[in-house]
């Protein structure tokens, strides 16, 4: 009789650029490689600041403020090998343009802001960027903003296309706070902030189970 073992199934993180108007999705990246360490910053909302007196020591005026930061790699080797078209005629540059324009407006907001400077009229409200979501598993597909990331095109085909990259991704975690109650990522962060609810449940029902001596009583 011969056994043998299945393998779960890797869930691949990715990028998803949304139309915040339509909410139709114009741009998606999942990760070639899933990155090997993710880097996370949680900054509390102290209610009044570090300055703020003995008895608002322990409120919180909102969500914490969170990054995160991590490095991708695009790799075109493989597929070259493979003679996948696109890979032969333009390397990885169709993914580094999917996550570059992420923080370009739309270039049809683009077009219409030069025509009407053409007829002497000047656009007052800024063009509006994707809203650019992180999807890194079922428990975080988060509302975040590109605040940098620096590209290093490591390889080139023969017409200089890169054909091996490394991006490096800081992005900031946008919440309910800094978004419009009710929006679509408003709601989104909503959900994640259930969930961690949720996991904390068990995490702290747990550690709770290990104590050895209950804890005091004033």
């Amino acid at each position: 009789m011969t056994s043998f073992q299945v393998s779960p199934k890797l869930l691949k993180g990715a990028l998803v650029g949304i139309d915040p108007s339509t909410k139709v999705v114009v741009s998606t990246l999942v990760f070639q490689y899933n990155p090997e360490t993710l880097t996370r910053s949680l900054a509390p909302q102290i209610a009044g600041g570090e300055d703020s007196s003995r008895t608002e020591a322990f409120r919180l005026e909102d969500a914490p403020i969170e990054t995160i930061k991590f490095d991708l790699e695009l790799d075109a080797t493989d597929r070259l090998e493979n003679a996948e078209p696109i890979a032969v005629s333009d390397g990885v540059y169709p993914e580094l343009a999917a996550l570059e324009t992420l923080i370009y407006p739309k270039i049809t907001q683009v077009t219409q802001r030069m025509l009407a400077a053409n007829f002497g009229t000047k656009e007052i409200v800024p063009a509006e960027a994707p809203m650019t979501l992180l999807v890194w598993g079922m428990k975080r597909i988060l509302p975040v903003r590109i605040q940098n990331f620096n590209i290093t095109e490591e390889a080139y085909d023969v017409n200089l296309n890169p054909i091996r990259a490394k991006v490096s991704l800081d992005l900031r975690v946008l919440s309910y706070n800094d978004l419009p109650w009710g929006s679509f990522g408003s709601n989104l962060f909503f959900v994640h902030h259930t969930l961690k609810t949720v996991m904390a449940e068990k995490g702290s029902t747990a550690s709770v189970a290990n104590i050895e001596r209950p804890l005091p009583s004033f």
